[in-house]
């Protein structure tokens, strides 16, 4: 990939801005350039050079928007452009649209686009076309934006008929062949047209958020996508503990399982055989009629369920961030982010590996900011703004959720899960945190350095992986946090 800003061409002059905007604007494939769809290609490109990103050619940014809303002409309508390459047109085709059309990160993308309201869409077709840019690092043109305002101001016919003509007599603008050029052959060595961080942003709305949130999120969730690559598919082994925990099993999580079994008179009409439909009787003067009369009397046929049950197996994870990981907001030498980035993002993948792994068991994650008793008060609010944020599917359907605590409250919290169930606590600090915990499951994960520190139960901290790169002990200590989450 290139660095697309370091190649991009500034056009300064306003008649050359002009005509290059114009000139490119022919090139749309998707939905041919028309006096009804010009306001709304210039005022696409117009959101993006007011952001200062290079801009490319607008024919190109028209084409996204069409497909982002759906609006595609017929194939037939598409035009010749004067002076350009018909076969150069038709690679355009092929390999950029053609990759846009079977590309399923930009099908997310361009969905999530399509939901947004007023200017919003606008907003996110930008971030989607920077991204895109970014990401093949096809160079654009740096134009200002006050050319693409005047040219919204003049009647799309007239900037039509006037574009036209001088396009025939002079040809394009000498830099439209070249960009489009350069526009297929970085789309051809181009794997997904988005990462999996812009698709996440767009689908999430984060894409339109403030740029220090954004870059926050977007470094959780490469760190996660870095750590979950290289964790194994499925548990390697599994540990065993010390000591076992009973677990009481609740009345929801007994589930009715097999098929219809035999018929009966008692059940819900849900269960009612469409035959007894036949005792209905459409004279309304007949009332009550015979199915009312079998209804009363208890003689209607209901399917019967098997009444055979399988149990899942209760399980609560609770996670203890204590407020000394605000000192772990450092960057290493020796990672890319700062540690607490790993924190975060390990989190998230303990929950999907969790979820991932024990999904026939009943699962339900509890992530704990832990607050001293006395003394100032230290937040993780922009940490837990992130977890929410990243994990807010896993908490509209209930199974993760988030409770501020005290330091002394921990231990008695965990107790009082593990009445019901079997819990695991992990406390994670930037010191060893040992709450007196008897019923409860516990690891330890320590933060003072680079690498992370792991203990189980009570056993001396250790690094996973010792010997190695900083990042290996946080994959290592994950897997084996994990392992240890198989095997309770």
């Amino acid at each position: 990939m290139t660095d697309s800003a370091s190649t991009a061409l500034e056009i300064r002059d306003p008649d050359e801005a002009r005509d290059w905007v114009l000139h490119a604007m022919w090139l749309q494939r998707v939905s041919p350039a028309r006096a009804g769809t010009v306001t709304r290609a210039l005022d696409w490109a117009r959101e993006i050079a007011a952001e200062g990103d290079p801009l490319p050619l607008v024919g190109f940014v028209a084409d996204v928007g069409n497909l982002c809303f759906d609006h595609v002409a017929d194939p037939s309508e598409k035009q010749a452009v004067p002076f350009v390459d018909p076969g150069l047109l038709l690679a355009y085709e092929d390999h950029v649209l053609g990759k846009l059309y079977a590309d399923q990160s930009f099908d997310r993308a361009s969905d999530a686009v399509a939901h947004y309201v007023d200017r919003d869409r606008g907003r996110g077709l930008r971030f989607l076309v920077d991204r895109f840019r970014e990401r093949s690092g096809m160079a654009g043109v740096h134009v200002n934006p006050a050319v693409l305002k005047s040219l919204m101001q003049e009647k799309p016919e007239e900037l039509l008929a006037t574009s036209w003509e001088r396009l025939v007599e002079d040809g394009p603008h000498p830099a439209i062949p070249g960009q489009l050029e350069q526009l297929v052959a970085a789309v051809r060595n181009l794997g997904d047209a988005l990462a999996p961080e812009d698709v996440f942003e767009l689908e999430h709305g984060t894409a339109l958020a403030e740029f220090g949130q954004r870059l926050a999120l977007r470094q959780v969730l490469r760190a996660a996508g870095v750590i979950e690559a290289r964790l194994p598919s499925r548990p390697a082994g599994i540990r065993q503990r010390r000591q076992e925990v009973a677990t009481r099993i609740l009345d929801e999580d007994a589930y009715p399982i097999g098929g219809f079994t035999s018929l009966s008179n008692k059940g819900t009409v849900e269960s009612l055989l469409h035959s007894q439909l036949a005792y209905m009787e459409t004279d309304e003067a007949e009332r009550p009629d015979l199915f009312e009369i079998k209804f009363v009397r208890d003689e209607l046929l209901y399917y019967s369920r098997d009444e055979n049950a399988f149990l899942r197996r209760r399980r609560t994870f609770l996670f203890a961030l204590y407020p000394e990981l605000a000192e772990s907001r450092v960057k290493d030498a020796s990672l890319d982010w700062q540690r607490i980035v790993y924190v975060v993002a390990s989190l998230v993948v303990a929950v999907r590996r969790t979820i991932e792994w024990l999904g026939d068991d009943s699962l339900v994650f509890e992530i704990l900011f832990v607050e001293e008793n006395t003394g100032p008060r230290v937040t993780l609010a922009d940490e837990r703004g992130l977890l929410e944020m990243i994990l807010r599917e896993q908490v509209a359907n209930g199974t993760v959720s988030f409770e501020s605590i005290t330091v002394d409250q921990v231990a008695e919290h965990a107790e009082e899960r593990a009445r019901a169930s079997t819990c695991h606590l992990v406390t994670c600090s930037t010191r060893d945190r040992v709450p007196a915990v008897e019923s409860a499951l516990l690891t330890r994960c320590v933060v003072s350095r680079p690498e992370l520190q792991v203990g189980f139960e009570t056993d001396e901290l250790a690094v996973p992986g010792e010997g190695s790169e900083p990042l290996e002990s946080w994959v290592v200590g994950l897997e084996r946090c994990l392992e240890d989450f198989v095997a309770s």
